[in-house]
């Protein structure tokens, strides 16, 4: 092929050309990261990057990169090297976000030598290992903004310049004693530098440093802070008064050694943020809170038994988040100020508490109020008037409590609720118990208990809907009868009496359904075939958790907006059975993204994408004993573009045989499957061997060295014929109508061949417009609109960095039918005259019987043609067609090239 042409297509096939497999790397795109997070836990994800890698088991540094596309954002890297060489990562100019657990000791001068871009730094190493750093490591990082080290110890590395750029530094689960040393080892932090102005970060993290103290008199002096966390260190958070820093608004010490209130620390910084949860503290002083009005934020999470003094939310004006869960905590005290003065107060969180009853004045100085969390506590009933006054609470959080009922009209004084939570509660709700009040309720989250049926009275205006129904629990039915913006609804166990009729007029905005428990039973028809009976047309995006009961699949299908569908725990625990993927999934034409976890997969074939001809993503985790059936070879070029193969095993088995060597030449599908997948050699035998290289030896392989030889005469034959006016295309022809042989005759002895592709289009750049918009819609578009046909074209389908000729012959020969489009352009473009003349001597040369189509775009003379009378002669009337211009006329075209289809083979 012209490599003038060939670099446009890649160009614009961005993600074809990063679609391919790299053993012990897994590459994704940012969009695709929050279905692959659980299995990538080293680096710090974002969905924004265009293109990530994870790669594990690194020993050589440069032969795994190779591997790795230069155009990734993000990049994380585990495995052992012992030093990190120059210019290590230069040839990736893009990289945002780089995570190293590679074990080196040594970092040598110039190793980030050319990431301008990089933004997020990460070294992970055992915290026995050293890390010696150049003073100029990081001085070409002009965009780094977060550097952390978790791990390494960093004594001995000395006067580190840091990056102006920087906003983040974290140096945490190291050796780590004593906080003058960090100001040694990065002395930009320190006043009195180079520079000589006061450094500023946001964050300085110290967590998890067990031996760190703070004896260090001026150890930071003159930095400047936003955030300081020292959580799970044996510090006093008293004691970072003395470390020297300029400024500090917030302070993180939890599980740490302070045993009361830091006031000379709120004092002296004017604190704003307050963390100390998990600490020693039990009682606060009536006269520390003195010092306390700078506080906006303060979390004492797990003190219990914490004693709050009378005035706690009067001292502290400026307070609007206060988080005291699991206190043990006399709720009666937090409004006892004296003085009836309002709290500022937006967010109390008194969850896990103990709570057995709450005084109907608990939260009268707290009008402000907008979030209340009182989950996990021992609440059996409610005053009617608890909430007065909360007349500006937006999010109210009662699940697992032991309600047992509530009066009608109970959230009449909360008229701005817009969040409800009764998950796991005891309440036996009436017929005629409704959220009277509320307005603006639009998220509900309610448990539904057992007994007999009954009617179920919701707010209209909800947007999402979660409820969950205890086994035995009989039907409730719903009283209102449309819910009509209702966008997400989740169902656990079943618990609603709907009719499948009409379920759509029901939920006529529902975009996203969960189905957890046994609900999914009572959505499948129960005949020998089970499928989906909801019909939702407007559904995007559905997710199913089994409970590990279920005998029989139940196949997702007639969804036509379904884009993501996950399937979780579907495999029955006591009779589990192996399932095709075609009986989870049928016609789902929009379908993108499909994730499925121990369901019972055994066998992926072709036939399941019949109905998927959308699917991008295909993720498998913790699926067994996978047969890759051999069909999808021949269905590669309609194969989803991403599939990963997550903690999942293919079986030990010849039929997998073709896998290994498809992983390394597969040119569209990019393919991760876990890595070291292995094969025990014989019954009996525990010693294991790897999959790919076990089967590829002892599986029976075809071989055709035969073919070599019987084609060498016809090869003699071919270059007599005067096929050539064009001296320099006579190699590539030759090359190329001697490879399409080889590949035919092969294709003869193979039984039943099936081809590749259905159709392979031949036409120049400037046709392609009419290629795009008018051919491939009708070609390659789901039915009915379109005929869904595989079709090669030759700029988006050819194999980067494969040899024109074999690109060429193997989709041609690949194809069932080669449709060559003409103009008066096409026939001045030596492609595609080189590829009309192969077509045309495969008419006469190939052992099977090949199809060739001929469209002309304009009137073309006969003596414009090339060998024009032998076309003639090999070429039915009914083998080529004009594209009219008038509109009126075209159907008589899509009625010729339809039935010329149909016919062929």
């Amino acid at each position: 092929m012209d490599k003038h042409l060939l670099l446009p297509g890649l160009l614009l096939s961005l993600p074809m050309i990063t679609a391919w497999t790299a053993f012990n790397c897994l590459v994704t795109k940012g969009s695709h990261l929050p279905l692959v997070s659980r299995y990538v836990q080293l680096c710090r994800l974002d969905s924004s990057l265009r293109l990530f890698a994870s790669c594990s088991s690194v020993t050589n540094l440069t032969q795994v990169l190779k591997a790795v596309p230069q155009s990734v954002e993000g990049l994380c890297l585990s495995g052992s090297i012992s030093v990190l060489p120059p210019d290590a990562f230069s040839h990736f100019p893009g990289l945002k976000i780089l995570g190293l657990n590679l074990h080196f000791t040594q970092l040598l001068p110039g190793a980030l030598q050319g990431l301008e871009q990089l933004q997020q730094l990460t070294f992970i190493n055992s915290h026995m290992d050293f890390l010696y750093l150049p003073p100029d490591a990081f001085g070409n990082l002009s965009s780094l903004q977060r550097l952390t080290f978790l791990g390494p110890c960093l004594y001995g590395s000395l006067g580190v310049r840091l990056p102006p750029s920087l906003q983040q530094l974290a140096v945490t689960y190291s050796c780590l004693q004593n906080v003058g040393v960090l100001a040694d080892i990065f002395p930009d932090l320190v006043l009195g530098s180079s520079s000589g102005d006061a450094w500023s970060l946001d964050t300085l993290d110290l967590s998890f440093n067990k031996r760190l103290n703070m004896t260090s008199p001026g150890a930071l002096q003159g930095l400047q802070l936003r955030t300081l966390h020292l959580d799970h260190t044996n510090t006093d958070a008293a004691a970072v008064v003395g470390l020297g820093l300029q400024r500090l608004d917030a302070l993180s010490a939890k599980k740490t050694d302070t045993a009361e209130l830091p006031v000379r620390v709120i004092a002296h910084f004017g604190l704003q943020e307050l963390h100390l949860g998990l600490t020693q503290i039990r009682r606060i002083a009536p006269e520390a809170l003195a010092s306390c009005h700078s506080l906006k934020s303060l979390d004492l999470k797990s003190n219990h038994p914490i004693h709050l003094p009378p005035g706690f939310l009067a001292a502290m004006p400026r307070l609007q988040t206060l988080k005291l869960r699991i206190n043990q905590l006399q709720i009666s005290r937090l409004c006892m100020n004296g003085t009836g003065a309002e709290s500022g107060l937006r967010a109390l969180d008194l969850s896990n508490n103990g709570l057995y009853t709450m005084p109907s004045d608990t939260f009268s100085c707290l009008p402000h109020l907008r979030e209340l969390l009182l989950q996990g506590n021992q609440l059996f009933d409610l005053d009617s008037q608890v909430f007065q006054g909360l007349r500006r609470l937006e999010t109210l959080d009662l699940s697992g409590n032991p309600l047992v009922a509530l009066d009608k009209g109970w959230l009449a004084s909360l008229p701005a609720l817009t969040t409800l939570n009764l998950l796991d509660t005891r309440m036996a709700l009436s017929s005629t118990w409704d959220f009277w009040g509320p307005e603006r309720l639009n998220n509900l989250r309610l448990g539904l208990v057992s007994g007999p049926p009954r009617m179920l009275s919701l707010p209209m205006g909800l947007a999402s809907l979660e409820l969950h129904a205890v086994s035995g629990t009989k039907p409730w039915k719903l009283v209102t009868n449309v819910f009509p913006v209702l966008q997400t609804l989740t169902l656990k166990g079943w618990g609603l009496q709907l009719g499948v009729q009409n379920v759509s007029k029901i939920f006529p905005a529902l975009h996203q359904l969960s189905l957890s428990g046994n609900s999914l039973e009572a959505l499948c028809s129960q005949d020998t075939s089970r499928f989906f009976l909801w019909q939702l047309p407007g559904l995007k995006q559905l997710q199913v958790r089994g409970d590990g009961h279920s005998l029989r699949p139940c196949c997702i299908t007639g969804l036509p907006s379904l884009w993501e569908l996950k399937l979780h725990n579907l495999q029955s625990r006591a009779r589990p059975r192996p399932l095709r993927l075609e009986e989870l999934v049928g016609q789902l034409p929009m379908l993108q993204v499909l994730q499925l976890e121990q369901t019972g997969l055994e066998t992926l074939s072709a036939a399941a994408f019949q109905g998927l001809c959308n699917l991008q993503i295909l993720v498998l985790g913790w699926e067994k004993g996978l047969v890759l059936d051999a069909s999808l070879q021949e269905h590669s070029p309609q194969m989803p573009q991403y599939m990963y193969f997550l903690t999942s095993s293919l079986a030990c088995q010849c039929a997998n045989a073709w896998v290994g060597p498809w992983l390394e030449r597969s040119p569209r599908t990019y393919v991760h499957i876990t890595t070291r997948q292995l094969c025990q050699t014989e019954a009996g035998d525990h010693s294991k061997r790897l999959l790919f290289p076990f089967l590829w030896s002892h599986c029976p392989k075809t071989l055709g060295l035969e073919l070599f030889l019987g084609s060498s005469a016809l090869l003699l034959l071919l270059i007599s014929l005067p096929f050539l006016q064009e001296a320099r295309n006579w190699i590539l022809y030759l090359r190329t109508l001697f490879r399409a042989w080889l590949q035919g005759l092969r294709g003869q002895r193979s039984e039943g061949k099936r081809f590749v592709y259905d159709v392979f289009v031949s036409h120049c750049r400037q046709d392609q417009g009419w290629v795009v918009q008018e051919l491939l819609p009708t070609l390659e578009g789901c039915p009915p609109a379109g005929w869904g046909l595989r079709v090669c074209l030759p700029e988006r389908d050819f194999e980067p960095g494969k040899d024109v000729a074999d690109n060429l012959a193997d989709s041609m020969v690949g194809s069932q039918i080669t449709l060559c489009v003409l103009s008066r352009q096409a026939l001045c473009t030596p492609r595609c005259r080189l590829e009309l003349r192969l077509a045309t001597s495969l008419l006469l040369a190939a052992p099977y019987l090949p199809a060739l189509l001929l469209v002309f775009l304009e009137p073309i003379s006969r003596h414009q043609l090339p060998h024009y009378h032998r076309l003639a002669l090999l070429l039915r009337r009914g083998d080529y067609h004009m594209w009219p211009r008038e509109d009126e006329r075209k159907a008589d075209f899509w009625a010729w090239l339809g039935r010329r289809l149909g016919q062929s083979g």
